[in-house]
């Protein structure tokens, strides 16, 4: 699914100078002011994260600020792989499909047919859910979904503090016992080795692990 403009512009991101936050919000928000920054001084030393990820993100500030709004608005490519077929295939699945018969009152899902590999036993159970096969595997997975959601989202929050964490303090004193604590989900001993490094840092490592606050949303560079 490719986001639309809006979701491009509003993705939350944070931006670093140095080891003092300098601003929390939307990315085109945080992009301008950025760029704000710059064009007044000749430092390097700015990082925008993701969120999300906890990744830096590579930010074109080239041109004027709407120069800066086309660019952010426009989606990344995505390139054929494994789940995305090449142009030519999927040419040949759009036709296919607007070529296939339709059931009377039967909406057309969006649904992908792939292969499922299972034992003789697993298909005797599908079949004789109600809806068949293809229903019961569907519920099946949403039901899965709900209830690793939370288990889910922890991992996410955790990936997104690990790869802040690795880029802005992987060179500073406890980095690594911090590491450890943070996929232990041990946030005393977390707070505790990262008691030394820098205010905003700490702050903002707490926020993407646990919710917790930043210590601050906005600082203006000098």
């Amino acid at each position: 699914m490719v986001p639309n403009m809006s979701d491009l512009l509003a993705k939350p991101c944070t931006a670093f100078d140095g080891h003092r936050l300098l601003l929390s919000g939307p990315l085109v928000e945080v992009a301008l002011a950025v760029k704000a920054v710059t064009d007044n001084r000749s430092s390097n030393a700015i990082l925008v994260f993701d969120d999300a990820t906890g990744r830096v993100i590579d930010l074109d500030l080239r041109g004027s600020e709407a120069d800066i709004v086309e660019r952010l608005s426009q989606p990344p490519r995505m390139k054929a792989g494994r789940y995305r077929p090449r142009a030519d295939e999927a040419a040949e699945l759009t036709k296919d499909e607007s070529s296939e018969p339709r059931g009377r009152g039967r909406p057309k899902l969006g649904v992908v047919a792939r292969e499922v590999t299972l034992l003789p036993r697993h298909w005797d159970w599908l079949a004789a859910q109600p809806g068949g096969a293809s229903a019961a595997l569907r519920r099946l997975v949403d039901e899965a979904r709900r209830s690793g959601g939370t288990r889910q989202q922890k991992r996410s929050a955790q990936e997104a503090a690990y790869h802040f964490m690795l880029a802005m303090a992987g060179d500073m004193p406890g980095y690594e016992e911090a590491t450890r604590a943070l996929f232990a989900d041990d946030r005393p001993r977390l707070e505790e080795c990262i008691a030394d490094w820098p205010q905003d840092i700490r702050s903002h490592l707490l926020r993407l692990t646990f919710g917790v606050p930043a210590h601050s949303t906005l600082l203006r560079a000098e």
